[in-house]
């Protein structure tokens, strides 16, 4: 995990741009934040490292991320940036802070923001949230390697289908709240497209994505609907399981934004096709 020394603090406090509305609209929908219209979702590197750089976006994403982990790295950056910036400056990232402050989805980051207002953008503070944002992260992306391990050892089939679920379920539980759900997500996802995953095995593990709760369900099975990479035999099985288990308005849902994600995947690729 980066220190605040390995985040360059050159954020600038721009007009919003296309990422920031984008992050706005997916808070609006109640879904987790993608990386552009189309793409995978952010994870906290990308805000720690630079490839989220935009001042508007960063507190965008403070302010509206379902993911706790997320919405805490974007803060860092942002404080890093007040830290070191003139009396003006300082005081225009004051008035940030407090709106996220005032208008965060997640209490925590509430907390983050007035601890940051309070000390006035100490470095030993913003150390402090980077410390913990590593300390929760860190240990959950260890499991998370350690899982891929037992994706390998299934693709080499040295364990069964049924003891890798058993796993599937003990690494979910394990990470839980504690590793960011972009990095999770992309895990779901690849095992539902990959080629060397037994069908049977994917199917089980649908159904234990079925059982999840509704926000992260969601955003799982509508990536899944709208994969470029999944079998079309994976994706119909899907289809049919939803109405056991959702209510119809739930169902409902499902596929709205199954089309929502289908529609920002043409919208990502068409500038390629008129070029």
């Amino acid at each position: 995990m980066e220190t605040s020394h390995d985040i360059a603090p050159s954020v600038s406090l721009s007009p919003s741009s296309d990422l920031a509305r984008h992050f706005m609209e997916c808070g609006a929908l109640n879904t987790n934040l993608s990386l552009a219209p189309g793409k995978r979702l952010v994870i906290t590197d990308d805000l720690l490292n630079g490839t989220v750089a935009d001042a508007a976006a960063l507190s965008m994403a403070a302010i509206v991320s379902r993911d706790a982990q997320v919405a805490r790295a974007a803060i860092i950056p942002l404080g890093v940036a007040a830290c070191g910036a003139n009396r003006k400056d300082r005081a225009r990232y004051e008035r940030l802070f407090q709106l996220i402050e005032e208008s965060a989805f997640d209490p925590a980051i509430r907390e983050s923001a007035d601890a940051l207002i309070v000390s006035r953008f100490r470095e030993t503070q913003i150390r402090d949230l980077v410390e913990e944002l590593g300390g929760v992260v860190g240990q959950a992306r260890v499991r998370y390697r350690a899982f891929l391990d037992i994706i390998r050892m299934l693709v080499d089939k040295r364990i069964s289908g049924a003891a890798f679920l058993d796993e599937f379920v003990e690494f979910t539980r394990a990470v839980a709240g504690k590793l960011d759900f972009g990095i999770y997500s992309m895990c779901v996802d690849r095992l539902f497209g990959s080629e060397n995953i037994p069908l049977p095995v994917k199917t089980f593990l649908l159904k234990e994505v079925l059982r999840f709760p509704p926000l992260v369900r969601k955003e799982l099975v509508t990536n899944l609907l709208s994969s470029t990479s999944a079998s079309g035999e994976l994706v119909r099985f899907a289809r049919g399981e939803l109405a056991g288990v959702m209510t119809r308005d739930q169902v409902k849902e499902i596929f709205l934004f199954t089309t929502l994600k289908l529609a920002w995947q043409a919208q990502a690729v068409l500038p390629e096709r008129l070029a």
